[in-house]
């Protein structure tokens, strides 16, 4: 079954990595690790082969893929020999990224993407095309724009009235029958509207934020603590990051939207909000790299008070490149399956997941496995 994955932000390092993973599948093979989609539990979920995937996209940045691929084995991020081995299909692949739309009418933009994604469906002979949001994350939207419907919405693009460019392109690849996932906290296809377009045009879509570090550990600890009736008084985490994620989340605006995102799986957890924030600081000498340092205090039998600390280093793209693959994957099955509209079951990838979900990661994992068993009775 052949699949595109068409990523907004094909330039950036997420983007970079995760094509490069892909096609390493097919010109230097390497071990799996980090794909969740290769597990021996989720080979049934009538997914798209790895050497199926078709890579495409946006970017506003012009420098090459192989430009920005020896950047990254430079920095660590990536096995150099790897993406050596790599360099014609990296080559092949350029061909299909196009920059991203400037037209200063927004409706404009929209028939711009939708005509990329028609051609680039149309050119490969695909199946079905998935388009990833792995973009700079955006402020949170006005709540105005939440409450339009459809047609007022169609209205005011015309009219020139902007919406945030997530849910730009979430709109985009609804229209041209595309499914749709948002790997950032932004704005996406959460509009009421953009999930009308998604069930009218027979499209799923997921998000948002994905869970690859920080809140992953919270995801498991936090159910912890709940399971042994232990009292969290106060969570406080400090992350550190570099590179172009870090310089974007330096902006106040992006930054809330994303401590919010990552505060959710506490409160859902627990039943409560202990004390505490989540803090972002970005520091440039990281580069991909991330460090993040949580202090926890509970109180334990007969209020005995008590902490716990961790501190998680990561590479942040080698943490989200493989999720971005399964993402791709699974979303293209539930398109294949016939499911429309929010999908729930993926709520494993993400911090903020769609719906009235679990966020402690055992439950996440469950539900994942039982939708990856079989269609669900609603399109059996």
């Amino acid at each position: 079954m052949r699949t595109g994955v068409w990523l907004v932000g094909a330039r950036g390092s997420v983007a970079v990595s995760a094509i490069v993973g892909a096609l390493s599948a097919r010109t230097a093979p390497t071990e799996p690790v980090g794909l969740v989609t290769e597990l021996p539990e989720l080979r049934g979920a009538d997914l798209p082969a790895m050497s199926d995937l078709v890579f495409g996209g946006h970017d506003r940045v012009t420098a090459s893929l192989m430009e920005r691929s020896l950047s990254l084995a430079q920095a660590g991020v990536l096995p150099t020999d790897v993406v050596e081995k790599t360099a014609e299909a990296l080559h092949e692949t350029e061909a299909d990224l196009r920059p991203a739309p400037r037209d200063p009418i927004q409706h404009d933009q929209v028939r711009q993407v939708v005509a990329d994604l028609e051609d680039f469906r149309s050119r490969h002979d695909l199946r079905r095309v998935v388009v990833v949001n792995v973009a700079s994350t955006e402020p949170a939207a006005a709540p105005l724009s939440a409450h339009r419907g459809l047609r007022e919405l169609d209205a005011a693009l015309r009219k020139g009235a902007p919406l945030p460019p997530s849910s730009m392109y979430a709109y985009a690849a609804f229209t041209a029958g595309c499914s749709y996932v948002d790997f950032t906290p932004s704005t996406g296809a959460r509009l009421p509207a953009l999930a009308e377009l998604a069930v009218r045009s027979g499209a799923p879509f997921a998000g948002h934020d994905g869970k690859t570090g920080e809140t992953l550990l919270k995801s498991v600890l936090a159910p912890m603590f709940a399971m042994r009736n232990l009292r969290v008084r106060s969570w406080s985490g400090l992350n550190l990051l570099g590179g172009g994620d870090g310089a974007n989340l330096a902006e106040p605006e992006a930054n809330a939207a994303k401590t919010a995102s990552k505060q959710r799986v506490l409160r859902e957890t627990l039943g409560y909000e202990p004390e505490g924030r989540t803090g972002i600081e970005y520091v440039p000498d990281l580069g991909d790299r991330k460090t993040a340092w949580d202090l926890i205090t509970f109180s334990g039998f007969l209020g005995t008070p008590m902490r716990m600390e961790f501190t998680w280093h990561g590479c942040d793209s080698a943490l989200a490149a493989p999720l971005v693959i399964d993402l791709a994957r699974l979303t293209a099955a539930a398109h294949e399956r016939g499911e429309v509209g929010p999908l729930p079951q993926l709520a494993f990838f993400f911090k903020d997941p769609i719906g009235d979900v679990p966020h402690a990661l055992a439950d996440q994992w469950r539900a994942l496995l039982e939708w990856a068993e079989g269609p669900n009775d609603a399109t059996a």
